[in-house]
């Protein structure tokens, strides 16, 4: 169950100069209601297609000269988060590699960076607040075993997009705990009903911290580790589906350090809960066991079919899955089932057993799928294949008719276009065209309609190991997309291939750009940009 405190023994006492840093903060206005143009989660609501309707969007910019940049700031040294913008802030999951707080040191030889969660206010980049989370290979391991150091990757730090309602911040930290936060951070309080937030902050065998205005205000919080069994790997990475009352969750349960092990194979893979208070609802039922190829980061989408709303889900054994989406609040008890409309195997013919014994084989093993499926018109667009680190280099984008119930394998494929090679991204449509990355340095502009392809364009050299882990952004007839080796590209949103500018960045990139209000963000490694049209 979530932990909460009433104020209480929990409630931390403010000393006279925090009182006055803390007025202060407060003095600007307190965020208000997210305008028609802010990006609140990653993709777009609901479907997760990777689109915007911004307009006036610059096509190309320069860091060195400044040209078309609004504001740059430094974040961490490791970052895989995607920017997320509402209430006139901007908030970006990294590490702890530059600290904001001097009480928060890390410790760089051994790579272990806290997990952070910085929001800095749109105008102008200045850092407004900062969540801090420990790292759980710190922390007690899930149970009484060796220590698994893969539970939370070193230098990772937090890597969860946020999700946004109002004043109310919805994520997943780097330890596998489901958050509410204020989006005004401590300027107007500490809320509650949660009031440990000194506690949490703090190092293992540490003492509470001091809460300053500098600090995240937890409203409620889960622990999808003692709360739901789930055994996390790597890091937790889920951008939160809001659907009215409810948030549903990927959980990031996968294999252990040996990666031939599943720990918690019962354990839920999609979990739902209530956004007001943090209760564990439902989840999955799949018990996918050890058809779990490495770990379940694919986060759900929502969409309208027949009259009914249903989530559609990218599992972590190659397979899309469709589930009833909650109608009404259940009573108070244990987490309901899930109903499973339907579930189309995107890798029918790869091995479903034994599946740990195909690691690192680059030639034959099961699929996984890490991107998010994508609802639009009555299909969902979903992108898999082998996994990037150690399954076979196959990789594809399907287009499924979701008309369909039960086992829709041999019924509900629409069409099937190959991907140059493993694929992290989440597909963009837009105008009857479909775009998508792939770790084969290239990108795709395919017929949506008909899986034709149009054109592809490879960033890097021939003789560069380029990878996407990123999406596309399509917005303002552009397709905005970056790699990890840090080359941002912007071509046209057109059946033919038309580059715009190709600007190196100062680090890789792992996320999504996004654009709100007119500016592109952009998150590098180690800098958040922020670009928008400018004069001469």
């Amino acid at each position: 169950m979530p932990r909460m405190r009433t104020r209480g023994p929990g409630f931390h006492v403010l000393t006279p100069m925090v009182v006055a840093m803390l007025t202060i903060a407060a003095l600007p206005a307190l965020s208000a209601p997210a305008r028609a143009a802010d990006q609140p989660q990653w993709g777009e609501r609901f479907t997760r297609n990777m689109i915007s309707a911004e307009t006036n969007l610059p096509d190309t910019f320069d860091p060195a000269t400044g040209k078309n940049v609004k504001w740059v700031v430094d974040i961490g040294n490791e970052t895989h988060g995607t920017p997320v913008v509402a209430g006139g802030r901007v908030l970006i999951g990294t590490n702890n590699d530059k600290p904001r707080d001097p009480r928060h040191k890390d410790d760089p030889v051994a790579l272990l960076f806290n997990g952070i969660l910085m929001c800095f206010d749109e105008k102008d980049g200045r850092f407004v607040w900062q969540l801090v989370v420990p790292k759980l290979d710190r922390m007690a391991p899930p149970e009484n075993t060796s220590r698994d150091i893969l539970l939370d990757w070193w230098s990772a730090g937090l890597c969860s997009p946020a999700t946004v309602e109002g004043d109310r911040i919805y994520i997943v930290s780097n330890r596998g705990e489901v958050m509410c936060l204020n989006l005004n951070g401590m300027a107007n309080g500490n809320q509650g009903p949660f009031m440990d937030e000194g506690r949490h902050m703090a190092p293992p065998g540490q003492p509470a911290m001091e809460v300053g205005p500098l600090d995240a205000d937890i409203l409620w919080l889960f622990d999808l580790i003692k709360g739901a069994g789930i055994w996390p790997h790597d890091s937790a990475h889920a951008s939160i589906l809001l659907d009215g009352p409810f948030l549903y969750v990927n959980t990031s349960n996968g294999v252990d350090k040996t990666h031939r092990v599943v720990r918690r194979p019962d354990a839920p893979l999609l979990a739902v809960f209530d956004k007001a208070t943090g209760r564990y609802l439902a989840r999955d039922g799949l018990k996918l066991g050890d058809r779990i190829v490495h770990c379940a980061w694919s986060s759900p989408a929502l969409g309208e079919v027949g009259g009914r709303k249903l989530v559609f889900f990218g599992g972590p054994d190659g397979v899309c899955y469709a589930f009833e989406a909650l109608k009404d609040l259940p009573p108070p008890g244990e987490p309901l089932t899930l109903r499973k409309v339907w579930w189309f195997d995107c890798d029918p013919t790869a091995p479903k057993e034994d599946t740990h014994k195909y690691m690192g084989n680059r030639k034959v093993s099961p699929s996984n799928i890490l991107g998010m499926p994508v609802f639009h018109k009555n299909r969902v667009y979903v992108a898999g294949g082998g996994d990037i680190w150690w399954g076979k280099n196959e990789a594809w984008v399907k287009c499924i008719d979701v008309t369909g119930t039960g086992d829709i394998t041999k019924t509900g494929e629409v069409w099937t276009y190959p991907l140059r090679i493993h694929c992290c991204s989440t597909p963009s449509i837009s105008n009857g065209l479909l775009f998508i990355t792939d770790c084969g340095r290239t990108i795709h502009c395919i017929d949506a309609e008909t899986g034709k392809p149009y054109w592809t364009h490879e960033a890097g050299k021939p003789d560069e190991r380029v990878q996407f882990w990123g999406s596309t952004l399509v917005a303002d007839g552009k397709v905005y997309a970056g790699t990890k080796k840090g080359e941002f590209l912007i071509l046209a949103a057109d059946k033919e291939k038309k580059v715009l500018a190709t600007v190196r960045l100062d680090s890789g990139i792992s996320g999504t750009p996004v654009a709100a209000n007119g500016v592109i963000y952009v998150a590098t490694q180690s800098k958040l940009y922020a670009i928008a049209k400018k004069g001469e």
